[in-house]
């Protein structure tokens, strides 16, 4: 009878060689005849016989099949060695493409026919990319890397091996659901980098505004005031506008995310003045249409900083102890104050401290009340930022903020009422 696992697991190691096989075939055409050590049928057999010792090992043991692996890397390791005294060239990329494919042929071969199927499509992506991955690494900048590295420690060399329980007083400190804060807001950071990066060099204010107010609208705001202040044309009352109104959808965001239970109070207390931000933005935009002006203002360093980072981390876990310990001397009340007071040096911190309190803890309708309160402390802020640093050119621009101050101030007496 005909074993149809053992057909599959072969066939599938002829096809994850083949796959890997074409494009390194293709890759060295050019070269000299007999200069090439690996092409298709080499890479097919390199995983057909990765394949074969895996059955080896299942009929015969782990020993008596590790006898041709040995071998078989050890031609690769001599091939390899041969190409680099003869070219002179350092090239692995082959030499390692030869040990995935004996390496898919071993997955095929012991039950695994579509992983590695999966595995030789990546591998030969990759390969296949090679022009396009090397302009890509050539646009890079030093504060590219820095930004990916910090980014990737942030999120994937901590959180992993952090404990996903309460500690501390009053068990107000989950260090997973604290470091998993910083890893979402230095992921707008990230992102806002990125996108700044592919994009704002060619649009300009208009792509500085929308993705710096993902991240720091605060930060934005001081930018293009100082561009108000020296006199220089261009459209920076626009771009305050919506880098502003970028902040209100952002935090709607954070609390859809994170607070999902206070999302309906929120939206009640900050969304008109939101709709008014997004009109105001709408309108200064297409006055400044005509306006010459188009560059991009400088954001400053490297969103992504570990320093800064670590600070955000400390304020919310500053404010979580402060607000559980509300919770349990004044209850609710206490805990709307503390989430204010904790949110008029950081929105998001105080976002991110109400995702952390139990359910009950406060309110829906005082925690809307209490981040609409640190979302007109910001708005002030700003105001104040932009009056300070453009002086007497800064009327517009307070204006367009003031609008939407107003209507969230009402908001605020509204609800209060």
């Amino acid at each position: 009878m005909i074993d149809w696992v053992i057909i599959r697991g072969l066939a599938a190691a002829f096809a994850a060689g083949l796959l890997i096989g074409i494009e390194r075939g293709w890759r060295l055409r050019h070269g000299a005849s007999g200069s090439r050590i690996a092409g298709i049928r080499t890479f097919t057999l390199l995983a057909v016989s990765g394949g074969l010792i895996a059955l080896i090992v299942q009929s015969l043991g782990a020993i008596v099949g590790a006898v041709p692996l040995a071998g078989l890397v050890a031609v690769l390791v001599m091939g390899y060695a041969r190409q680099t005294r003869g070219s002179g060239k350092r090239d692995a990329t082959s030499f390692v493409a030869a040990l995935i494919a004996v390496a898919l042929g071993l997955l095929a071969g012991s039950g695994q026919p579509m992983v590695a199927i999966a595995g030789a499509a990546l591998t030969t992506l990759i390969l296949a990319a090679r022009e396009q991955s090397h302009r890509f690494v050539n646009r890079l900048s030093r504060q590219d890397i820095d930004a990916f590295a910090y980014y990737a420690v942030i999120a994937g060399g901590v959180l992993p091996f952090l404990p996903n329980r309460r500690f501390g007083p009053y068990e107000a400190w989950n260090p997973f659901q604290l470091w998993l804060v910083v890893v979402l807001v230095t992921g707008f950071s990230f992102a806002g980098y990125i996108a700044n990066r592919l994009v704002g060099q060619r649009k300009g204010t208009l792509a500085t505004a929308v993705i710096g107010g993902a991240y720091s609208s605060t930060a934005v705001t001081a930018s293009l005031a100082q561009r108000l202040r020296s006199g220089e044309e261009g459209p920076w009352t626009a771009g305050i506008a919506i880098a502003s109104a970028i902040m209100y959808l952002r935090v709607l965001l954070l609390i859809f995310v994170l607070a999902g239970g206070a999302f309906i109070p929120v939206v009640r207390v900050i969304g008109p003045a939101m709709i008014v931000s997004f009109a105001v933005a709408l309108v200064a935009w297409r006055r400044s249409a005509t306006e010459s002006g188009t560059g991009q203002p400088s954001l400053g360093r490297n969103p992504i900083q570990l320093a800064p980072a670590l600070g955000f981390l400390v304020a919310v876990a500053g404010a979580a102890l402060l607000v559980r310990w509300a919770s349990v001397s004044f209850g609710e009340r206490g805990v709307a104050w503390s989430l204010f007071l904790a949110g008029s040096f950081d929105v998001d911190a105080a976002i991110v401290t109400l995702s952390g309190l139990p359910a009950g803890s406060i309110a829906p309708r005082l925690a809307g009340l209490a981040i609409g309160g640190t979302v007109a402390v910001n708005m002030a802020f700003k105001m104040a930022v932009t009056g300070a640093t453009a002086r007497r050119r800064s009327g517009a621009a307070v204006l367009a903020l003031g609008s939407s101050l107003l209507v969230l101030l009402a908001s605020l007496a509204w609800e209060l009422l």
